[in-house]
């Protein structure tokens, strides 16, 4: 009995070693690729486009930083991703609690009408009208604007307040905590790693998002990375290693990002899954409303 029971658990090991080999393959070959041709040089990309490179060099992150001009493209993305990731954020926690709590009237139609909201294609004409008429075209601060009060974490924040006890909201009102300071003190250290999950899934999703600098932002000054990149491929189509060069320069914000977030994605993403299963109830608002 031991032995089958050992058996099976080394071929349940080997079935999930294997498995786990196959997928980091899939997903790690396609970019291990793309850094290896970064490093070669235009002929002997010709002549050996699947190998290792021979001589490594970094003379094609050197002229594509020049040639794509990407120094000031990066600022504005870091600007367009960051902004946005944190108004978003905060506003998301703002809305979420009362509406997590069910300290209002129909709370879960509210939450229904936001989740439905969600899968609603995004209104890209629309939008685009919406911006020429209040003068939000082809700025910064517009484009901040559009893109910072999109409220894509209100449904992802409601799910993991759920997991936090009431009787820390009870507790509050009684030693006379305001409703700011209760949300900034208490809940947002709270929810660190729900809010370190979407930060990172916000920040990537701003990074790279192509179609909408594309059609709001003509001016070559406000072109964030992803829509320099976009020109720069177009005109070095055949010198693939400059490309690859520059994609990599591209992507080294979000894995440094994605590096120092880690730990606290799949922490956020289960908690904020597991409590989201749970309904919205309705509680006593006094407590609350005292604070």
């Amino acid at each position: 009995m031991r032995r089958s029971a050992r058996d099976r658990l080394l071929r349940a090991l080997g079935v999930h070693s294997l498995s786990f080999v196959i997928s980091a393959g899939l997903f790690a070959l396609p970019i291990v690729y793309l850094a290896l041709q970064a490093f070669k040089s235009y002929p002997e990309f010709l002549q050996n486009p699947t190998g290792l490179p021979s001589s490594w060099t970094f003379a094609n992150f050197t002229s594509a930083w020049t040639e794509g001009d990407f120094g000031p493209e990066l600022i504005n993305s870091l600007v367009y991703a960051l902004i946005p990731d944190v108004v978003t954020l905060l506003l998301g926690v703002f809305l979420a609690f009362p509406i997590s709590r069910g300290y209002f009237r129909f709370s879960n139609v509210l939450y229904a009408f936001f989740v439905f909201s969600g899968f609603l294609p995004a209104g890209l004409i629309p939008l685009f009208v919406e911006a020429r008429a209040l003068h939000l075209y082809n700025n910064m601060v517009g484009y901040l604007v559009l893109t910072s009060f999109a409220g894509a974490g209100f449904f992802f924040f409601v799910g993991y307040i759920k997991s936090i006890p009431r009787e820390i909201d009870e507790a509050a009102a009684l030693e006379g905590c305001g409703y700011f300071r209760f949300i900034t003190r208490i809940i947002i250290p709270q929810m660190r790693p729900a809010l370190a999950a979407f930060a990172v899934f916000g920040f990537v999703a701003s990074w790279n998002n192509l179609i909408l600098p594309l059609v709001m932002l003509s001016n070559q000054s406000l072109w964030p990375v992803t829509r320099g990149l976009y020109g720069f491929m177009s005109q070095y189509t055949t010198q693939w290693p400059l490309i690859a060069a520059g994609t990599v320069i591209v992507a080294i914000p979000v894995l440094i990002l994605f590096g120092l977030l880690q730990r606290h994605l799949v922490e956020g993403v289960a908690g904020g899954a597991v409590a989201g299963a749970q309904p919205v109830t309705q509680g006593p608002p006094s407590t609350t409303d005292a604070a």
